[in-house]
């Protein structure tokens, strides 16, 4: 068993490092107050080859592997999780559906310049009464003369109302199924008639990123923007959502890194009583347990990516990744503010940013209390009791 990268991963990591601290972290502060999407970064992301890490050059990918794309992922969001956001969603939720289940027509059309991110695509699964529920999908889709007419509405969608981007993948309903509606994806330019993208949402945390509501009345598309057979949309992204949630994983194991590395520098320079705290016991154990609970994340991270990286199923540990890390991040983030004492409490300082823009790791593609249920069908053999719980899609 080995725990080590590769040197082609460690390289990858390397450069992701730099680029984090050089590029990303820099213009974190302003892009956040400024509510403005990183396009300069994005652009960067693309020539640095991230949007197509891990797929093929037959399909303008890359050709690396999972582990390679989570390690990028984790240091480009220890600089800014909004960019971290931006990332995964594009990587994991835009790409993924077309370059699975797309035809060949599909993926030449599309993927060659989402894999070099000077497209961006988004993935439209969340409704306002379908998000834990996401078999509830109430947006539809009917044939009519050549083409889908769909009607519905998405929401907390990234990446799907910026400048460069280009359409979305939707789930609707396009029939009867067995025991539920037939739910298909279906691809969507953006452009098309009917379809309207709503104004950004105003949030918590990820100021930078792209995140608002999709509408869609009457809009037709062409019959054969179908993703897959139809019917199998919600088998399909099933599958996608399994290794955005260990991508979401990666992400929140960069923001809790970021807040430990923010707690070391202040506990080493801040002093009180004559010494600095983190001379004070107090102080090194938050450290400590910090330290401790990232490696644990960061190592189930691997473990669930590793699986992908062998084809084999991964969604127990996919949920445990997410699961732990998530909630550690959120925790890291408690603990940087705490120690960071008062200043830790304005906006001057990063690890008030942190601690906006983690929570929605808890809750994005799949909350905590349905990683607990998915893991739990797993352990006790209950199957599919839970595969209709899959989990908001957005934001995260």
């Amino acid at each position: 068993m080995d725990f080590e990268l590769s040197p082609e991963q460690a390289a990858i990591r390397a450069t992701c490092r730099t680029f984090a601290d050089e590029v990303v972290a820099p213009q974190a502060a302003r892009a956040d107050a400024e509510a403005a999407f990183p396009y300069a970064v994005v652009g960067q992301m693309g020539q640095l080859g991230l949007f197509g890490l891990p797929y093929p050059a037959s399909v303008g990918g890359v050709g690396a592997d999972f582990i390679s794309y989570l390690c990028a992922l984790e240091e480009v969001s220890r600089g800014d999780a909004a960019v971290g956001i931006t990332l995964e969603a594009a990587v994991s939720l835009g790409i993924a559906p077309i370059y699975h289940y797309g035809t060949p027509a599909q993926q030449e059309r599309w993927l060659p310049d989402l894999c070099a991110g000077r497209r961006l695509w988004a993935f439209g699964l969340t409704e306002p009464e379908a998000g834990s529920d996401a078999g509830g999908t109430r947006t539809r889709a009917q044939r009519q003369d050549g083409h889908w007419l769909i009607n519905g509405t998405k929401c907390y969608i990234t990446n799907a109302g910026t400048e460069i981007s280009a359409g979305v993948t939707i789930t609707a309903v396009t029939g009867a199924g067995a025991g539920r509606p037939a739910i298909s994806a279906l691809l969507v330019e953006r452009g098309t008639p009917g379809y309207e993208q709503g104004p950004p949402y105003r949030k918590l945390g990820w100021h930078a990123s792209d995140t608002r509501e999709l509408r869609f009345a009457d809009c037709r598309v062409p019959e054969a923007n179908l993703l897959g057979r139809d019917g199998g949309g919600f088998s399909q992204f099933l599958r996608v959502l399994e290794a955005g949630r260990v991508a979401i994983a990666a992400l929140s194991v960069g923001v809790a890194q970021a807040c430990l590395d923010a707690s070391l520098r202040h506990a080493q320079q801040r002093r009180q009583f004559g010494r600095p705290i983190s001379r004070f016991q107090a102080i090194q154990f938050k450290l400590a347990d910090m330290a401790t609970q990232i490696e644990l994340s960061r190592l189930m991270t691997w473990r669930a990516g590793a699986l992908i990286d062998a084809g084999r199923p991964a969604g127990r540990f996919a949920a445990m990744a997410k699961l732990h890390a998530a909630e550690t991040a959120t925790a890291c983030a408690n603990q940087a503010v705490q120690i960071h004492g008062g200043s830790g409490f304005l906006e001057d300082l990063p690890v008030a940013r942190y601690y906006r823009d983690v929570k929605i790791n808890e809750i994005g593609e799949g909350t905590s209390e349905v990683q607990r249920l998915v893991i739990a069908s797993h352990l006790l053999g209950l199957g599919g009791s839970v595969s209709a719980l899959i989990g908001p899609e957005e934001p995260g």
